[in-house]
């Protein structure tokens, strides 16, 4: 069950936490670096103490030391800022959209996002009417060459990064449709290049197809996937225009202005993407 607000304590219950909070909010206090004397009076803590938690958090890239004796508040926490506000920003923008989708589908729609070599589920909108297990929760994971959205994300990577990619991940299988060969892999990329959609037959999960269309941002940068998941034999190619429509409609949310008319849908006849 999802917590509430209000189900939040108030304060933070582990001793070290509420430290390292304090230590933050001072850090954040100031542009400039802080002395870790200066550090230590604000917050009241022993300065061996703040020193102690001070470097383990920049250990982590939360903090940084511009010198000896002095903090700042570090990248890593700039980095998470950021996604946080893509995160949100896209699941706002997509949840009423999503939802208008699958009440038409009445199967799952999903909205995932690229985190390295996966996506991640961000937003689900689903009900018990579809007749299909949702498996991935909000937070699961899956690789990008198994899933439609993520290979909307590689289909962006250029030849070498796509090879690279390949590399790491060794594009291992979890079906036996799986892509698990580089050149297949490219064909697939280039059908979804073309079309703007790409496709998942039965290569993540048995029994379940996939299509997905990309969701963008003002700059015109592909942010998140739009997709929909149906048992292997009631994916409908009629859905197609509806989710792109969809995706656009998020997309205009979010800023975007598409400059040329959308891509024509990829035929029915595709094998996988």
């Amino acid at each position: 069950m999802r917590k509430t607000q209000s189900d939040i304590p108030a304060a933070p219950v582990i001793q070290v936490i509420e430290r390292m909070f304090a230590l933050i909010d001072v850090l954040a206090s100031r542009e400039e670096a802080i002395s870790l004397k200066e550090i230590s009076e604000k917050t009241g803590l022993h300065p061996s103490t703040a020193h102690r938690i001070l470097n383990d958090l920049a250990v982590g890239r939360f903090v940084d030391r511009p010198e000896a004796g002095s903090y700042r508040l570090g990248m890593r926490l700039l980095e998470l800022g950021n996604l946080v506000k893509g995160r949100l920003n896209v699941r706002d923008a997509a949840l009423a959209p999503m939802r208008e989708l699958h009440k038409l589908t009445q199967q799952p729609v999903n909205l995932s996002m690229r985190q390295g070599d996966e996506i991640v589920y961000i937003e689900r909108a689903y009900s018990e009417r579809s007749g299909m297990q949702v498996v991935r929760a909000i937070g699961g994971r899956a690789p990008l060459h198994l899933t439609s959205t993520g290979k909307l994300f590689l289909a962006l990577d250029d030849p070498q990064r796509v090879r690279s990619y390949a590399t790491r991940t060794g594009l291992a299988g979890h079906t036996r449709n799986s892509i698990t060969q580089l050149p297949v892999l490219e064909r697939e990329l280039a059908k979804a290049r073309q079309y703007g959609i790409a496709r998942d037959n039965e290569e993540l999960e048995l029994g379940v197809r996939c299509m997905a269309a990309g969701i963008y941002d003002d700059q015109g940068k592909l942010v998140a996937g739009l997709s929909v998941s149906a048992p292997a034999d009631r994916l409908d190619d009629g859905w197609l225009p509806k989710l792109q429509a969809t995706a656009n409609e998020i997309s205009g949310a979010l800023g975007y202005k598409a400059e040329a008319p959308q891509a024509p849908a990829a035929p029915a006849t595709d094998s996988a993407a």
